[in-house]
């Protein structure tokens, strides 16, 4: 049986370390590192900086702002669920894209994110730092091809799809919201944005082409079965008459 066969199947358990999403969270949490020792000697502030600034942006042309931004996390909590995050639902999608593709991916819906949020509000001066764009991004992808995943949400277990569902209706429902808590729910929904169209457009091939090709197979099967029962029922007919 094949590894997409396998990777389909509900299942509960924990995810094995890939190698991209290990470089990942190493970086990240270097630089919190940096950033904590920073705030701690109080120099010279790394999100406004390194985090992204929509006005730094738009006005002075700090565009390598719309990575860097990825890196950067406010305080513990913030850091571990989107390395936790990135931990659950980034290694499948790296074995069945390739280091490459995933990397890219990850990117796409990082930077997407931020340019939906510079868009949206080109002339604001608060930053907006974290992974969190792109591990929605993630996150939608897993959902889609994994769709029968059983996550357990608290002590509840839920088919994958039925996560993202919710994840995005909340990110939804708070950007709507006055009060964000200091939560960037715009980027939330841009790196769910740009992955979707991303995955759409043919982005990172293998994975969304063997769904199509496996629903394509169901559905070709679907008609045969129907034309081999109204056969099997026509010449049932005919030898009873």
């Amino acid at each position: 049986m094949s590894r997409y066969y396998r990777s389909t199947s509900s299942t509960i358990g924990f995810p094995q370390w890939s190698r991209a999403v290990r470089a990942l969270v190493i970086i990240c949490v270097v630089v919190f590192l940096l950033q904590t020792f920073q705030r701690v000697a109080g120099g010279s502030s790394f999100d406004g900086i390194f985090g992204l600034v929509p006005l730094a942006v738009t006005h002075f042309f700090y565009v390598w702002q719309l990575v860097t931004y990825i890196f950067l996390h406010g305080d513990v909590l913030h850091i571990l669920f989107n390395m936790l995050g990135l931990w659950f639902f980034g290694p499948d999608l790296e074995r069945l894209w390739g280091t490459r593709k995933f990397i890219k991916y990850f990117f796409v819906c990082g930077i997407g994110a931020g340019l939906l949020t510079v868009l949206l509000s080109p002339s604001s001066p608060i930053p907006t730092i974290g992974a969190s764009g792109a591990i929605y991004g993630i996150l939608l992808a897993f959902g889609m091809l994994f769709p029968d995943r059983i996550i357990i949400l608290f002590i509840f277990p839920i088919r994958a799809r039925w996560f993202v569902v919710i994840a995005g209706g909340m990110a939804f429902l708070s950007s709507l919201s006055a009060n964000n808590n200091g939560i960037a729910n715009i980027a939330h929904l841009g790196g769910m944005l740009f992955g979707f169209l991303y995955l759409k457009g043919g982005g990172v091939g293998p994975g969304l082409k063997w769904r199509y090709e496996q629903w394509q197979h169901r559905r070709l099967r679907r008609k045969f079965d129907v034309y081999y029962n109204e056969k099997n029922r026509k010449d049932s007919d005919r030898w009873r008459n």
